[in-house]
């Protein structure tokens, strides 16, 4: 994971959580979404082709294939930041409430 410093997940005095990225994350991880919605934007024009099946379920894969990988880079900053630094706070009961929570969701 490269660039990682510490945790900069917070809460907003509405107790919203929100994590603070740097630009150069921000930018990494809005050329991916860029790419994703490209590729839907691809998927909807097939099925308005009468694409052949198989070439549309193709891209669905890819485009399911991009959003994991997504997901995994934001999993695992999150894992190396947050999670971590509440470890070290000693607050491991809730870090694994919140890791199983997570997991139930993602998987």
């Amino acid at each position: 994971m490269e660039n990682v410093k510490n945790c900069n997940c917070s809460k907003t005095k509405e107790n919203v959580r929100i994590t603070k990225r740097s630009e150069e994350e921000k930018m990494s991880l809005t050329k991916r979404l860029n790419i994703i919605e490209g590729q839907i934007r691809g998927i909807k024009q097939m099925i308005l082709d009468d694409r052949y099946c198989d070439d549309v379920l193709t891209q669905m894969l890819a485009v399911s294939k991009a959003l994991e990988s997504l997901e995994n880079v934001i999993l695992e900053r999150h894992l190396h930041t947050c999670i971590k630094t509440k470890i070290e706070n000693g607050n491991t009961e809730e870090v694994s409430k919140e890791i199983m929570e997570l997991f139930k969701k993602v998987r």
